[in-house]
């Protein structure tokens, strides 16, 4: 074997040894893909719209919001939330899968 060779050889060898001991790739999550997320969000945007359609009051506050600043948005929904837990737990529980996908995939 010429010196060239053998120079190359052990260049591939150190390559591999270097990848070898190099620490795998973390393997995403099971169902952590963008088509994940998107069903995640579509089915959390779905139950969101039906409750809205079904609780009138609930979404006229919401629309309510619109024009308002982020300051004044956050305030009265604090307020609002406060004086009606029953439908704070029912959009918690709504949103959950997007917390649990939050949760498991980062």
């Amino acid at each position: 074997m010429s010196l060239r060779r053998l120079a190359r050889a052990a260049a591939v060898l150190g390559c591999i040894g270097v990848l070898a001991a190099a620490p795998a790739a973390a393997q995403p999550p099971p169902n952590c893909t963008s088509a994940d997320l998107t069903g995640t969000m579509t089915g959390v945007m779905a139950a969101t719209t039906a409750y809205l359609y079904t609780h009138p009051q609930v979404n006229e506050f919401f629309s309510s919001l619109q024009g308002r600043s982020p300051e004044e948005r956050r305030a009265a929904l604090e307020e609002f939330l406060a004086a009606n837990p029953q439908v704070q737990a029912e959009l918690q529980g709504i949103r959950q899968p997007m917390k649990d996908f939050r949760n498991r995939c980062g």
